[in-house]
């Protein structure tokens, strides 16, 4: 009797984790969640690195120069070529 429980026992427990081990189960739906977990973290790297520039180039890293903001200003066009020749001169001679 003990032996065809055993018996029986360890056919259900083989059935079971061999079914798991061999993808029908959980195995088959192991590998899916592996390649999902990994997007998931590749995703969360590249994102923060992705803010971190984006904040880092917009502050300008904190370094703006009087002769920095004068270039720009001409760039947007805010002054003319004048202003920025006069200005630009006022900031050599200092």
């Amino acid at each position: 009797m003990i032996e065809q429980c055993t018996e029986i026992m360890r056919m259900m427990g083989g059935t079971m984790m061999g079914g798991m081990m061999e993808g029908s189960m959980m195995g088959g739906m192991m590998w899916p969640m592996m390649l999902g977990m990994l997007l998931f973290w590749t995703l969360v790297i590249v994102g923060t690195v992705l803010l971190v520039r984006l904040v880092w180039t917009r502050s300008g890293n904190g370094k703006s120069t009087a002769a920095g903001i004068l270039q720009e200003r001409y760039a947007r066009g805010e002054i003319d070529l004048e202003e920025y020749q006069e200005r630009r001169s006022a900031l050599q001679s200092r």
